[in-house]
């Protein structure tokens, strides 16, 4: 198993909403132990919003799987997400289309214009150009974004999700999609993309997530996905990861807040600067969490285990805290598994929202009466 810091709740174990995120998520994504979830178990929320916003975007709706995946593994290239990479290498191939998986895994361009287009847009959600955006021709979305109007949120969902999934995985797991790095091997991820091609070319209902996150309060939906249940699953998402700042000291979250809105989207340089200066004026027991959440927002793969241990270390012991369905704290300190999820969740939808808000996505006022509708572009905020 790829888990590094977490006691997940086991699939044989779950109760109550983590045993119905997994009943769901083996139903519909036709894996019934995806580390990337379990190590979110002890967080139940957050396992749940994670989920909701994956299957709605992802997996249920109109637009082409095939298309959809190109976007997952073009933003977890450029996320520098290995264990993402491989996993979606190996869901594109369960499409069936075989040579544009092993294209994209390779770092080739694909030779289909319209998925080379969608791949390069996915890689350039990273760190959008405002300007490269600010260039596109006002009637129509195609001519600033490579897919159409009706399916943007499902496009736009499906990038969103992987800056959010992403910097989870590559802070806690491994590289390891399979043991032995069998992964890198192309028989194996063909092999696998056989084993669930029946599941992934499965139709499925949109919405169905979202009982799971009906109990979360969430602010209003964004104006790439309103009224869509992307855009519901979004919310969930911002609400269930935006609460792990509740374990940050007002102080400590302004902090974390600050550096995320000044950030460009580029990866930090190797230097420590940009990750010491902001934290210096906080107290030192302030630092440990604050760090973790930053280092989670903007270099989640350059977490390491001193970082978990310090902030375990610093954090109050409040006794073995039992969620439902299990999963309970580890290390020494008080830190527990479920504060780690949740503070990480929280480090993550940081980066996620000042993602969105790089690409500029505005919605344009509606239109009399029998001309086209509204259509979602890009360029300066609305």
């Amino acid at each position: 198993m790829a888990l590094r810091y977490v006691s997940p709740v086991r699939p044989q174990e779950a109760t109550g909403l983590v045993a119905e995120v997994y009943a769901q998520l083996s139903r519909d994504f036709g894996m019934a132990r995806m580390a990337v979830f379990l190590t979110m178990s002890p967080a139940q929320d957050v396992l749940a919003a994670t989920w909701a916003m994956l299957r709605e975007s992802l997996l249920a709706g109109k637009a082409s799987r095939t298309g959809k995946e190109v976007v997952a593994l073009g933003v977890s290239i450029a996320n520098r997400c290995p264990f993402c990479v491989a996993a979606h290498a190996t869901l594109l191939h369960a499409t069936g289309d075989h040579d544009l998986a092993e294209t994209i895994a390779a770092g080739g361009t694909p030779s289909d214009p319209w998925h080379a287009e969608l791949l390069a847009w996915a890689a350039s959600t990273r760190a959008p150009s405002t300007a490269a955006l600010s260039a596109a021709l006002p009637d129509a979305l195609p001519a600033g974004l490579p897919f159409p109007d009706a399916e943007a949120p499902e496009y736009v969902g499906t990038a969103l999700a992987f800056h959010f999934i992403n910097r989870i995985a590559s802070a806690l797991l491994t590289e390891n999609l399979l043991p032995g790095n069998l992964q890198k091997s192309r028989l194996v991820r063909s092999a696998g993309g056989r084993a669930l091609a029946r599941t992934v070319r499965r139709p499925l209902t949109p919405g169905a997530s979202l009982p799971l996150v009906a109990h979360l309060p969430v602010g209003p939906e964004p104006v790439w996905a309103e009224g869509t249940p992307v855009g519901a699953a979004y919310a969930a998402l911002r609400a269930a990861g935006g609460a792990g700042g509740a374990l940050l000291s007002q102080d400590a979250r302004d902090v974390v807040l600050d550096a995320v809105a000044a950030w460009d989207g580029e990866h930090p340089p190797m230097a420590a600067s940009w990750l010491s200066e902001p934290l210096a004026a906080l107290p030192e027991r302030d630092r440990p969490a604050a760090r973790l959440a930053l280092l989670v927002a903007l270099a989640p793969y350059r977490v390491t285990d001193a970082d978990v241990a310090a902030w375990r270390a610093a954090t109050p012991a409040t006794g073995p805290a039992t969620g439902p369905g299990g999963g309970t704290g580890g290390g020494t300190g008080g830190g527990t598994d479920e504060d780690l999820v949740r503070l990480c969740a929280f480090g993550a939808v940081a980066a996620t929202e000042r993602t969105q808000a790089l690409l500029h996505l505005t919605r344009r006022p509606a239109r009399p009466a029998g001309d086209a509708a509204p259509s979602l572009t890009t360029g300066g905020p609305a």
